[in-house]
């Protein structure tokens, strides 16, 4: 746990992902396409990846990957950011964490 909250101190947007996971790509060309740039880390290629996979199942996310955290809070996975999204607060939530600027 202490891992993931240094890696998502301070930055905007972080999406904790896999490169075989469809939905991590997903939710990552989501983010892009508004223009957001965030800090993604693969867990498939992290040193200690499987451990931050653990714990970001024991903080709730399931399944573990995509887990998006937007201002250090974390939203979720691809349905919470995808609904976000259908319910128009997302763009509001990432010009409030800093990620957007128009």
């Amino acid at each position: 746990m202490e891992t993931v909250n240094k890696l998502v101190l301070d930055r905007p947007v972080v999406v904790f992902s896999k490169n075989s996971c469809c939905m991590s790509h997903t939710v990552k060309s989501l983010l892009c396409d508004f223009g957001v740039n965030p800090t993604v880390y693969e867990l498939d290629e992290l040193p200690g990846g499987k451990e931050i996979e653990q714990a970001l199942i024991r903080i709730g996310c399931s399944p573990a990957v995509p887990a998006v955290f937007i201002g250090d809070q974390l939203i979720g996975g691809a349905n919470e950011v995808m609904s976000l999204h259908l319910k128009r607060n997302l763009i509001p939530m990432l010009r409030r964490a800093g990620a957007l600027w128009v």
